[in-house]
């Protein structure tokens, strides 16, 4: 990866930081439970493992909020190498959870899904 891949934008929320630590110490405080406990707490996970893992690139988990209506979403994280010998770290939160998921039926005609109406 380059440089330039803190400046791609993606879906969900995106928080982009540039850390003086290089890639694979980023790696470890992401990857490693013991470490990732120091920042973000197993209790705010769905489940402790990842969902998605592409090893010193990017790792997903899945989330669930404390209080209702408990809404899950999944956070990505990758790291990319910068040009000063630190890491760009993006942050990619995105709502996932069922119920939110875009109401479409599909027209009598078989054309292209329509929105439902309110």
């Amino acid at each position: 990866m380059s440089d330039a891949a803190c400046d791609e934008p993606g879906p969900g929320i995106e928080q982009a930081y540039e850390l003086s630590e290089p890639p694979a110490k980023v790696w470890r405080a992401l990857s490693i439970p013991a470490l990732r406990e120091h920042w973000l707490p197993g209790a705010a996970l769905a489940a402790p493992e990842p969902i998605a893992v592409t090893p010193g690139c990017e790792v997903s988990y899945r989330m669930r909020e404390a209080t209702p209506p408990y809404l899950e979403s999944t956070v990505t994280f990758r790291i990319a190498p910068n040009g000063t010998g630190g890491t760009c770290l993006r942050i990619v939160h995105d709502l996932t959870d069922a119920r939110f998921a875009p109401l479409t039926t599909t027209a009598a005609n078989g054309n292209a899904p329509v929105l439902r109406a309110a």
